[in-house]
């Protein structure tokens, strides 16, 4: 089953992408939570409408997120947490504690868009991938560190 995406999802695609899915995924759950339509040729002639006249503003949003990749670039966190008497620490980092330190700094990121590959259960460096557009991505490194 064919449908286009109205909003993005983590592992399906991006919003106003069309991808194909399982009937049952896509009519019992994609389409009645509004996170996507079925994709007919009018649906199709439509999205195509809509990008070619979003194209000049989907341009500068993806500007704006190389620009903020090109600030991020240089920096690195140090998480502070607590540390049992062995190194490991109590229950581990996310990315909700990511995007709190990068709030901290002056960026506001989603915490979706923060993606942590292996569970961080001990001290020592890190590295996440972070996520600002569907074509651009940086990797920021980090650091826990006992309390």
């Amino acid at each position: 089953m064919e449908i286009i995406l109205k909003e993005d999802m983590s592992n399906l695609g991006y919003k106003n992408d069309i991808v194909n899915v399982k009937s049952g995924y896509g009519r019992n759950f994609l389409i009645p939570t509004g996170k996507a339509v079925i994709a007919t040729s009018s649906a199709k002639k439509m999205l195509a409408e809509d990008l070619r006249q979003r194209a000049h503003k989907l341009e500068k949003i993806k500007n704006d997120a190389e620009a903020l990749a090109a600030k991020l670039k240089d920096v690195s966190l140090k998480i502070a947490t607590k540390v049992s008497s062995t190194g490991s620490i109590f229950g581990s980092v996310t990315n909700v504690q990511l995007a709190d330190e990068l709030s901290k700094l002056g960026y506001e990121i989603d915490r979706k868009a923060i993606i942590i590959k292996d569970a961080v259960k001990e001290i020592g460096k890190y590295s996440a991938t972070v996520k600002l557009h569907k074509e651009v991505s940086l990797e920021i490194p980090f650091e826990v560190v006992a309390e």
